[in-house]
């Protein structure tokens, strides 16, 4: 059935009845479909009408034919054209330049122009990038809600005068402790290795008027990471994602973290193990985290009945991560303790930030972090998780409903390798870089940023807002918001 003809069948046309048969051969070219709103569409035109179709002809005698998959431009409709040697107008065909000329090469070049109107790659790759950023920002190192020395010991466990929520926690803690391997092989650790590979996306992005869901996992951006830790309280981590690499360490009394597009920077408050280490590879560390955690209750996670424990931030810890108009109101920690094994096998912690502008509106966000915890396999006596996967959810809202936001981030990772008592692992690992700046960072500062130049004279201070004025348009697609993200 004769469809009706279009510009590019026309220019088609016109272009195989101006060549002979000899030098359509030797110059064939792959003409671009009109644009469509689909890739697929454009992609099925183009075998329909460029293998063997009317006007071109196939085989010997025809001038136009496929000699290769045409290449989709990012978030576009239409094909790039394909050429099978070099474009005489680019000076590459020798003699028949001048012919080329003589044959509507001022049309070409309109064509070409018109093609170039599409979204170009570097585009594409730019909105990919700033994804990548706050899922690094985010979901990368994120710290423990309190200070804790892996060398304290556990509180003995003590009924007389203490509340049955204390007392509950603290025989829970004894448990996982002897199921991780008990607390004597656990104190004969003096340093740790773990090496891992991990899969980060953004699944979901919700506005006041839409919702946009990213089921496709080729969008995942796919990486590793490598975790160093000895005692006393250092540690040391390098996570390398999608071609960004991010490493954060801590020498016992601070903590810093690098990124590529922010260089250096020590992190705010008291020193802080890092959350990953919590996720089932460091099960000292973590008894020693909720040692002052409270037992509110069971509840049943994947099958498994649970205990959970519940540990809150103190105000001092609270003011000492804040800083200028960034103000951390709250960091609670639960930790699902499964009744059967004894090990921890979900871990779920919240922090609540209000960021105050001057002279504007009062901005919160809400950062939630749920990991669970699988496949527990003995690595030299120790209990390991070797796999488990989080979803971390960014809740914005303030005073207008209309600029609330919320997005959601999925990792999923597995262990590698695993070691204890690394021989040849000295201090010098866990030096802080030569380029460290003084200027600290908060914990907002991993949030999303889009005016930070409002108010010139707190340009220091502007550093730490959060506010995104184009999420209402965002989408995974074609219109995704640019982030600005800070670590």
């Amino acid at each position: 059935m004769e469809k009706k003809q279009g510009f590019f069948s026309a220019l088609r046309d016109e272009v195989v009845r101006g060549l002979s048969p000899s030098r359509s051969r030797a110059r064939s070219r792959s003409v671009s479909p009109a644009r469509s709103n689909s890739p697929m569409s454009a992609l099925t035109w183009g075998r329909k009408n460029l293998t063997g179709g009317a006007g071109g002809g196939g085989g010997a005698g025809g001038g136009y034919y496929l000699a290769q998959p045409e290449q989709l431009i990012g978030r576009s409709g239409s094909l790039r054209p394909v050429m099978e040697g070099p474009d005489p107008d680019e000076g590459g065909g020798g003699g028949t330049i001048g012919e080329s000329k003589r044959l509507g090469s001022g049309l070409g070049h309109w064509v070409k122009g018109q093609l170039s109107r599409a979204p170009s790659v570097a585009a594409t790759a730019a909105y990919r990038r700033n994804d990548l950023r706050l899922l690094l920002g985010v979901m990368g190192a994120p710290l423990a809600p309190i200070h804790v020395s892996s060398s304290d010991p556990l509180p003995h466990l003590s009924i007389k005068n203490t509340p049955i929520e204390t007392s509950s926690a603290q025989y829970i803690l004894q448990q996982f402790t002897a199921a991780s391997g008990g607390q004597k092989l656990q104190n004969s650790i003096k340093n740790a290795y773990a090496m891992g590979k991990l899969k980060m996306i953004t699944s979901e992005l919700e506005t006041a008027t839409r919702t946009v869901r990213n089921r496709n996992p080729s969008k995942a951006e796919t990486g590793g990471f490598v975790l160093w830790q000895m005692n006393p309280d250092m540690w040391y981590v390098e996570l390398a994602v999608g071609g960004s690499k991010v490493r954060a360490g801590c020498n016992g009394k601070l903590v810093w973290r690098h990124t590529p597009w922010l260089g250096s920077h020590t992190a705010k408050g008291p020193v802080r193990p890092l959350r990953r280490g919590l996720q089932g590879l460091d099960p000292r560390t973590t008894a020693a985290m909720f040692a002052e955690a409270k037992c509110i209750g069971e509840k049943k996670v994947n099958g498994e009945d649970c205990f959970i424990l519940k540990l809150c931030t103190d105000p001092e810890t609270l003011k000492a991560r804040s800083e200028g108009p960034a103000e951390i109101i709250r960091h609670v920690l639960f930790g699902y303790f499964s009744q059967k094994t004894g090990l921890l096998v979900h871990i779920e912690d919240s922090h609540l930030t209000r960021i105050q502008s001057n002279g504007g509106e009062t901005v919160f966000w809400e950062t939630t972090y749920n990991s669970s915890l699988d496949d527990y396999r003995q690595v030299e006596g120790i209990m390991i998780a070797h796999s488990g996967h989080s979803v971390v959810t960014l809740f914005r809202f303030g005073e207008v409903a209309m600029s609330h936001t919320r997005t959601k981030m999925e990792e999923s990772w597995t262990i590698e390798e695993v070691a204890f008592n690394v021989p040849g692992l000295s201090l010098d690992c866990f030096i802080p870089p030569a380029d460290l700046k003084s200027g600290s960072l908060t914990d907002s500062c991993e949030y999303p940023q889009e005016e930070r130049g409002k108010n010139n004279t707190l340009a220091l201070s502007a550093a730490h807002r959060a506010k995104v004025a184009a999420l209402e348009n965002g989408s995974f697609e074609d219109h995704r918001p640019v982030w600005h993200t800070d670590v």
